[in-house]
């Protein structure tokens, strides 16, 4: 099973990863200035990751593949690692859709 875990930046703001049950981080998201907004992000990443329009599939200039997970609002909630390949694209979205409607949160910002 996945967790999100929350960290806080070295700038202050906190921020939280989505890692699968392999521990393996899927999707990461934007710096927020307080832990209550962060929170927030991760509900909208429960929410918005059952949604297959909000992902949106993206290839980098270096030719790597990623994806950007978006709000209803059409802000982007949390982005991916690069991948080598269309198709790991595509299992790390799927990934992210079976880990975070249940995923637990580990918060080390305390």
């Amino acid at each position: 099973m996945g967790k999100f875990v929350i960290t806080k930046r070295n700038n202050g703001e906190f921020q939280f990863n989505l890692d699968a049950g392999n521990d393996q981080t899927i999707l990461t998201s934007e710096g927020y200035s307080t832990k209550a907004n962060c929170t927030n992000g991760i509900e909208s990443v429960r929410k918005n990751s059952q949604d297959p329009a909000k992902f949106e599939k993206k290839t980098a200039t270096n030719g790597k593949f990623y994806f950007t997970l978006k709000a209803t609002n059409g802000q982007v909630i949390g982005t991916s690692q690069m991948y080598e390949s269309a198709q790991s694209r595509d299992n790390g979205i799927a990934s992210v859709t079976s880990n975070a409607s249940d995923a637990g949160v580990d918060d080390q910002a305390v």
